[in-house]
């Protein structure tokens, strides 16, 4: 009897580690074998030693050179060899030059391998030994005509099947005489690729198939056991997907005469060492089928192990070293082999169900496997770091799941299956969850065309991955910096990281609780009632829109507005969502903006929030239609918006009504904004008197506002005029009034004391740290001044500061878009522009080069407004004169050239969008020759734009927004979110999908990257934290990328980023030749929104030519006169500078 010292493996992957283990515990030495491209797999490093074969061929044909591997077994003296599963498992002639080497191969005989492994010869013996078959051709020729007439004999459908080898290589269906050519030639080039051999037959198809196998052991002294049956019916293109052992379908008689054919077959050819017969059982019938011998050990071994207790492997060895049966298996005889429990089978693969099941190759970043009570895995090259090359087999792990009845064992599979974290490569593991409990599979009603007729398995959301999209996003920041910083201050470096005071009691009712009880009637009656002069605090909305161009991030406010609710439950409201807010959010900060009132709301419940709705306008910069402005208005109150203030661009109460009508069907506050303009007490500007304004206050009233608001966006209501505006507006009007202001001239606090004196409710304030200069007055100062008198607002003063001193190290973080105005200026009495438009507009006057002509940029803006007739300025229409002075300034036009109708002027989109009448009308209508000039003739809307636009239909633009996202489900808030700003959405799901909820990251993080040795936590779902260092960052390699080395959670991660700046050393773009008439220059840097035109293409006076885009402002060249498009030197997202070259024509 033998006793093997050394076992070489002449297998790759998971198999060969399997054998190795089983040796390895035999106190056997173990030999690996590897090709060039598989010198990274692990098999190489679990065994004892380990040596390459095949130089100078393939990656597979290195494993199937037999001389090349007993070469290898004679040098190193190994006495055996395993052949795995695959490959060279099954070949005869592989078993004959083992034998003549002297080395004993672990397997069955060479002249049973002939018998059974070809599979047309093993139904022969199948047949002599009394075992049904399915009918079948003999092993096909080269006479495709002679093929044909055997098929027809035996009658469609048929399969096509390898005579050589198995795992579905070969096989093809084939349903009818005009398929034979094509598919039998397929089939044996497969064939020939995966076993060196193309021989083939055909067997009769049965449609409602089973497919059942039947494990055999068999010893050098006569004796079989078999250990039960497998079920494999799950399968794919023939390749088993799930097993189960013992079939739980099938009763104790079936499982007996299905176990007795199998081991009768065996017997037949005195079968030594392991192999399979397999079965096709007929669902109809209950007839079993014999369809073919294994010679080897099975993938699918494992589930066999499990309920057997048997070592298969191990058996294998010790059968070949020339023990009985059972002393191999120790079970002295086949009675005394039991059944316990049930075990299933998942292969984990590379493969992407959703992509045809194509195999993914690629470095796996990150590898957590499954493990616990009745898990067992089988992995090959399955860890972090390893290489996943296109050359071998897609399997990374089998998963086996033990229990003791079906369902535990598919419920514990399911379990591990969700416990994997795979990424860098795709994997079929969110699939084969699905199949687990699909009803078919868990009915066990399936077949063996369960998969290929069952589509609903592929519907399945992929994983999200997150942290690897973060990871990414960090590594993408520190390397190429974010463009939003560029250039600009830095956070000081003392800067710690803000913490929001402590909670003093559980938040006291509020006035949130008001409304929610008795409606929002009762909160304006209240409002009118109150002595104390009411407060909203407006840092998380216009308090960060006019300092920091609106670019504070949701978590910096989260973090502090519990302690809102808990420390200040006196506010009026927290205005935090609405205005610019709502598409920055989308466009720079990478976050939803309703996920922020998610957010907000949960943690103020009694605080009233208010928003800014630009009425028909929505959240936008143009008028949508009634049913999208009443939607938007439906989800924001469904959301969490208590206090919509309601205003219109340019004071028409007509392009009011609808966004009112919705918010008062919401049963929310509507308070509507009159917008203040000019100066009531300048005879010079009597366009916006008293009267002008009481007019629309009592239209405001008329149409169902609960409170008027006055809205002055630019802070040009001066103390005197307050007094004589709020007394009047009080006494005629006689609603509640909201005043809202900015303090830019620095005298607003002012304003706010003269009109608590003239009795307005209630007043807009920021916190001390995010006051003045273009934002609001300063709330604690202004409760310190009306303290102890008849219009105490009974606020804590100490819980004010305590949340001012947070909101200062908040402020640190954007250092950046910092607006610049370090002082008062009345200049703002010059210009009337905005608060919260100044720091943008000072943000897109920087980014088109700009910042130092700032002034000129005013003067320019007070021009085009008088230009427009005067109007009132506020989004959008502020943004509309913004857009105009910037062009003016950069192309050096002044408004008596802008205006002269012998001047060409290309005037920006959102101008001739105004002028048209889509925003509404102005009191007195445009200037009749500027539109004139615009609109180049078109006659403009002097309409409500709302009433002509049909509306929109919702469920069809969800189902179209879906389909462009390749299926992602659209709810309610994403729907209004595109309608609003649909490629601004598209594009803020575009990264998301690459970078994740980048929303849970520190502003630090997010604006700057890390830096090496730095640790920050981001709680991406409550109770989920990622803890990140990120180690160190690696020099840029010769394909211009830079790995980054972080640890995510203790475990190692390297994240491959672009480095930009070594991509992007190209040729600059040519120039346009200044007085080339011939030469279309881009007038301003910024990038191309859009291409109107091709090449070769003729095109007549005003024909657009392509559009740019720089921040938020589009601008459209048009040709000048009739010519041909010569050239086109751009495309739409290209990059640009100032007078690059876009266009040439001829």
């Amino acid at each position: 009897m033998a006793d093997f010292r050394k076992i070489l493996v002449a297998n790759r992957g998971e198999i060969a580690i399997r054998v190795m283990r089983a040796a390895t515990e035999l106190g056997k030495r173990t030999v690996a074998v590897y090709a060039e491209e598989d010198k990274l797999s692990l098999h190489r490093f679990k065994a004892d030693e380990a040596y390459r074969i095949g130089a100078g061929l393939g990656p597979v044909q290195a494993y199937l050179s037999i001389p090349e591997i007993i070469r290898v077994a004679r040098e190193c003296g190994a006495d055996a060899i395993h052949p795995g599963y695959g490959l060279l498992s099954e070949n005869p002639d592989f078993v004959e030059a083992c034998d003549a080497a002297g080395i004993t191969f672990i397997g069955p005989r060479a002249a049973t391998m002939r018998a059974l492994g070809d599979k047309a010869s093993a139904r022969r013996v199948a047949i002599a030994a009394g075992v049904p078959v399915i009918p079948a051709t003999e092993v096909l020729g080269d006479d495709f005509d002679a093929i044909k007439r055997d098929a027809a004999a035996i009658g469609y459908p048929l399969m096509l099947k390898a005579s050589w080898g198995g795992g579905g290589r070969g096989m093809r269906p084939i349903n009818g005489p005009d398929e034979v050519v094509e598919k039998v030639r397929e089939g044996r080039r497969e064939a020939e690729a995966a076993f060196g051999n193309g021989e083939g037959y055909l067997e009769k198809m049965i449609l409602r198939a089973r497919h059942v196998e039947v494990q055999i052991l068999g010893d050098k002294h006569g004796s079989i056991y078999h250990l039960y049956e497998r079920d494999c019916t799950v399968q794919r293109r023939n390749q088993k997907v799930v097993e189960r052992a013992p079939a739980p379908y099938l009763s104790d008689a079936q499982r007996a005469e299905i176990c007795e054919l199998g081991r009768r077959i065996c017997a037949h050819v005195g079968y030594e060492c392991a192999g399979t017969v397999e079965f096709l059982m007929d669902m109809d019938t209950g007839a079993f089928y014999f369809i073919e011998v294994n010679p080897r050990v099975q993938v699918e071994h494992t589930v066999t192990e499990e309920v057997t207790g048997i070592d298969i492997v191990q058996a294998q060895i010790k059968i070949a070293e020339g023990r009985t049966l059972a002393e191999a298996t120790g079970v002295a005889d086949q009675d005394d082999i039991h059944l316990r429990g049930h075990a299933l089978q998942c292969r984990v693969t590379t493969e992407d169900p959703q992509n045809s099941f194509i195999p993914d190759y690629g470095r796996i970043t990150a590898y957590r496997s499954a493990t616990g009570m009745g898990i067992r895995l089988d992995g090959g090259t399955a860890y972090a770091g390893g290489v996943i090359t296109r050359y071998y087999d897609s399997l990374l792990v089998k998963v086996t799941a033990w229990a003791p009845t079906p369902g535990q064992a598919i419920a514990r599979m399911d379990r591990a299956l969700r416990e994997f974290r795979i990424r860098g490569v795709s994997t079929n593991i969110d699939f084969v969850i699905n199949l687990l409990k699909h009803p078919t599979f868990l009915g066990n009603t399936y077949t063996t065309k369960f998969i290929d007729t069952t589509p609903d398995l592929f519907a399945f959301r992929k994983r999200r991955d997150r942290a690897t999209k973060i990871l990414t996003y960090i590594a993408d920041i520190t390397v190429n910096g974010h463009p939003e910083t560029a250039g600009r201050p830095k956070p000081p470096a003392e800067a710690r990281a803000p913490k929001p005071p402590a909670l003093r009691a559980a938040p006291a009712p509020g006035t949130r609780n008001l409304l929610e009880e008795k409606g929002p009637q009762a909160v304006a009656d209240w409002m009118a009632a109150q002595k104390k002069l009411l407060l909203t605090d407006t840092t998380m909305r216009d308090g960060h829109q006019s300092l920091l161009a609106t670019r504070m991030r949701s978590i910096d406010m989260i973090r502090v507005a519990p302690a809102y609710a808990a420390n200040l439950p006196q506010l009026f409201s927290v205005e935090c969502w609405g205005g610019a807010t709502f598409d920055v959010a989308y466009r720079f900060l990478q976050e939803c903006p309703w996920q922020r009132l998610r957010d907000l709301r949960r943690a103020m419940p009694n605080l009233m929030t208010q928003m800014l709705l630009r009425a028909s306008n929505g959240v936008g910069y143009t008028n949508y239609p009634d049913n999208v402005v009443r939607e938007f208005v439906r989800q924001a109150a469904t959301t969490g918006i208590d206090v919509f203030r309601v205003f219109d661009s340019l004071n028409w109460v007509e392009n009011m009504r609808v966004a009112m009508d919705a918010v008062i069907d919401q049963n929310k506050v509507c308070e509507a904004a009159i917008c203040y303009t000019g100066d009531i007490l300048n005879p010079d500007r009597a366009k916006y008197d008293l009267k002008y304004y009481v007019s629309m206050g009592k239209s405001l009233r008329q149409a169902g506002a609960h409170v008027l608001g006055l809205k002055d966006m630019a802070g040009l209501l001066k103390p005197a005029a307050a007094r004589v505006l709020f007394r009047a507006l009080k006494e005629e009007v006689g609603l509640p009034i909201h005043f809202h202001t900015h303090d830019t001239s620095g005298i607003a606090g002012a304003t706010i004391l003269a009109a608590a004196d003239a009795g307005v409710a209630a007043v807009d304030a920021a916190m001390d740290a995010f006051s003045g200069g273009t934002s609001q007055p300063c709330l604690g100062s202004v409760v310190e001044a009306l303290a102890h008198t008849e219009r105490d607002t009974g606020l804590d003063i100490a819980a004010i500061r305590q949340i001012s001193n947070y909101w200062e190290g908040v402020r640190h973080q954007y250092r950046a878009f910092e607006s610049g105005l370090e002082a008062p200026a009345s200049e703002v009495y010059l210009h009337e522009m905005p608060g919260g438009q100044f720091t943008n507009l000072k943000a897109q006057a920087r980014s088109l080069g700009l910042e130092d002509r700032w002034h000129e940029v005013a003067q320019a803006y007070a021009d085009a407004n008088r230009m427009f007739g005067d109007i009132v300025k506020v989004t959008p229409s502020s943004k509309v004169v913004g857009d105009m002075a910037l062009m003016m300034v950069a192309q050096g036009l002044t408004r008596a050239e802008v205006e002269d109708p012998a001047v060409d002027v290309a005037f920006p989109e959102s101008v001739a969008d105004m002028l048209k009448g889509n925003l509404g009308q102005p009191p007195g209508g445009f200037p009749e020759a500027i539109v004139a000039k615009v609109l180049k003739g078109e006659k403009p809307n002097t309409e409500r734009p709302g009433k002509h636009l049909p509306p929109v239909d919702l469920e069809a633009t969800r189902a179209q927004v879906s389909k462009d996202l390749m299926g992602f489900r659209i709810d309610d808030e994403d729907l209004n979110g595109y309608l609003m700003y649909p490629k601004v959405f598209l594009d803020y799901m575009g990264r998301h999908r690459i970078y994740g909820p980048v929303r849970t990251l520190p502003t630090k993080t997010f604006f700057y990257g890390m830096e090496p040795g730095e640790e920050i936590s981001a709680e991406i779902d409550p109770g989920k934290t990622l803890e990140i260092r990120l180690q160190a960052v690696g020099e840029t390699d010769d394909q211009g990328e830079v790995k980054v080395f972080f640890e995510l959670n203790g475990q190692p991660r390297v994240i491959r980023i672009p480095n930009r700046l070594a991509k992007a050393q190209t040729a600059a773009r040519p120039k346009a030749a200044e007085g080339n008439p011939h030469h279309i220059g881009a007038p301003m840097p910024g990038s191309v929104a859009s291409v109107a035109v091709t090449p070769g293409q003729k095109v007549h006076a005003g024909d657009l030519l392509l559009t740019i885009e720089a921040m938020k402002m589009e601008t459209g060249l048009h040709a000048d006169r009739p010519a041909t498009v010569k050239a086109i030197h751009v495309h739409a997202g290209s990059q640009i500078d100032a007078k690059d070259l876009l266009i040439e024509l001829e």
